[in-house]
């Protein structure tokens, strides 16, 4: 997985930072790209990366503030511009698809592919042979939800030498093996495949928050992923104004992290008022929560499974 932060800001751009959007690829499935909200400005940011719309599969909105929906309409018109052609569905708050199809129709943007929208309650929205994706609603000043995302187990190495050494060469019978399959050898003999295979790969675990106050959810949410992604428009030192708007200081995301048992956390979000000076925000997460940073706009986390 590859984690692309296309906008960290919040509220409105800067000349450091672009309104919200997070794009992962996901290199175990051809670099197809999910995308966690859209503000404007957001397929400008993608021009300037690495990523093609061609291979956008997903967007999840967080919630329906301009900072997060407003580069919708543009981005979804040149995929069509662009010669793209496969599904693309898009998961939101209710209001999502009143402001898509408004914002398409009023504009005349015909889309040459099928787009397909969900307005999305809490709990399970998405699930394939991969991936697992749940949702809560957090504490906001209007409706805005939190994505887990986890990536299911895979069976483990199948361990060929064990086998060569049995003297079971390759064949169509592997596939059976690593099935973990009980399989009759050429003499009779039956094996079981489990005992041939490696332990189970376990499956990675990201939860991405929208805006939001701390509340019990987040840490529901966030329980002991690998990657927490987490709001920080604020230093502690306006924590009642933060909490006022319905948003979160870097010690209150550190704090979520660390009742969570996360293994990273990575601050995003970032009011314009710390340019300059975001280390303050750093420096106070990382007092409760050590492996914390902030993430900037085109800063890519790569993150590998075991076997990767």
């Amino acid at each position: 997985m590859e984690f692309h932060f296309l906008g960290t800001g919040a509220g409105v751009p800067s000349t450091k930072r672009n309104v919200s959007s997070l794009a992962i690829r996901f290199l175990q499935k051809n670099g197809s790209v999910w995308m966690v909200d859209c503000g404007e400005g957001t397929q400008q940011q993608i021009l300037r990366s690495s990523l093609k719309l061609s291979k956008l599969e997903k967007i999840f909105i967080t919630h329906l503030h301009g900072d997060h929906i407003f580069g919708l309409p543009g981005l979804l018109g040149s995929r069509s511009f662009q010669g793209g052609k496969t599904p693309l569905t898009i998961y939101g708050p209710k209001g999502i698809k009143t402001f898509i199809e408004q914002c398409l129709s009023i504009s005349k943007t015909t889309l040459l592919y099928p787009l397909h929208i969900h307005e999305i309650k809490e709990g399970l929205i998405f699930e394939d042979e991969m991936f697992i994706v749940h949702c809560l609603l957090l504490d906001h000043v209007m409706p805005s939800f939190g994505f887990r995302i986890e990536e299911k187990s895979q069976s483990g190495e199948l361990l060929v030498h064990r086998l060569k050494e049995k003297g079971i060469e390759a064949g169509p019978i592997y596939k059976n093996i690593k099935a973990k399959e009980k399989v009759q050898l050429p003499s009779g003999e039956w094996i079981s495949g489990a005992d041939y295979v490696g332990p189970d790969i376990k499956g990675r675990v990201v939860t991405i928050v929208g805006d939001t106050k701390p509340c019990e959810k987040v840490v529901h949410l966030a329980k002991s992923a690998n990657i927490l992604i987490h709001e920080a428009t604020f230093s502690k030192i306006n924590e009642a104004l933060a909490h006022q708007y319905g948003h979160s200081t870097a010690s209150d995301a550190a704090q979520i992290a660390r009742a969570a048992k996360v293994e990273l956390l990575i601050l995003n979000h970032i009011s314009a008022r710390y340019e300059g000076k975001v280390h303050i925000l750093e420096e106070e997460a990382r007092e409760i929560f050590p492996n914390s940073m902030i993430a900037c706009d085109f800063f890519v986390h790569t993150f590998l499974r075991e076997n990767e």
